[in-house]
């Protein structure tokens, strides 16, 4: 049976994962493509991944209500960006998770360990792994602790950039903006998308990301910037 990397076990100790066992967190961290470096049997991280996502998501939206007295639109609009894989991968590189992730050769060389689309991942894998070891309460307890300084900040206060730009077509009486990928590089898990946004008779933006949420967001700001 495979063992935590002695390193490994260290960090997730000092960061407050608080691990008993080895095979969870070893499942936490492995990513799909480690599979063909690796042992055969090694489990990637997806179904802990599946798990995490909803024991932050409540975590945060009770922590949101609890908060104060908003309206349920803007709850919302903090809950999706609190969670959403930018949020997770900015703390997971805060918190050095890069360097742990088990990835293939290939995907590794391919700037894996810096992907947004893995790291945000495998932070909601351990959050899931340490609902299995430790329950709700140490996994929303230890969330509360990593998440700290994005709930107290502004994270998801501002109107998102497709919401602005939406009203601000609709206040111009201009058309609906149109989105559309115009370039998709890279491999599956480092892809790179560049998206367009077009609003007829004013003219268009790009942006690129690791994502074609986070592109379209950045193209929706930069046509602000640019238009608005």
């Amino acid at each position: 049976m495979t063992a935590l990397a002695p390193e490994t076990r260290a960090w997730l100790d000092q960061r407050g994962f608080a691990p008993v066992s080895d095979a969870p967190w070893l499942e936490a961290l492995t990513h799909g493509s480690f599979n063909g470096s690796g042992p055969a049997d090694a489990a990637d991280y997806q179904r802990l991944e599946f798990l995490g996502d909803r024991v932050l998501g409540l975590s945060v939206a009770a922590w949101l209500f609890r908060a104060g007295d908003a309206p349920e639109g803007k709850l919302s609009q903090r809950l999706n960006a609190l969670v959403s894989g930018a949020t997770c991968a900015r703390i997971a590189r805060a918190i050095g998770l890069p360097q742990h992730i088990r990835l293939g050769k290939q995907a590794r060389d391919d700037g894996g360990a810096d992907s947004d689309k893995i790291l945000g991942d495998v932070m909601e894998a351990l959050i899931g792994a340490c609902f299995i070891e430790n329950g709700f309460d140490a996994a929303q307890g230890l969330i509360y602790r990593l998440w700290e300084g994005e709930l107290e900040g502004d994270v998801g206060k501002a109107k998102h950039p497709k919401s602005a730009l939406q009203e601000w077509a609709a206040g111009n009486r201009r058309a609906t903006p149109l989105y559309e990928v115009t370039d998709r590089s890279g491999p599956d898990h480092a892809a790179r998308f560049t998206v367009r946004v077009t609003i007829r008779n004013v003219g268009h933006a790009e942006a690129t990301a690791s994502s074609k949420g986070e592109a379209e967001k950045l193209a929706a700001k930069a046509f602000l910037e640019q238009f608005g």
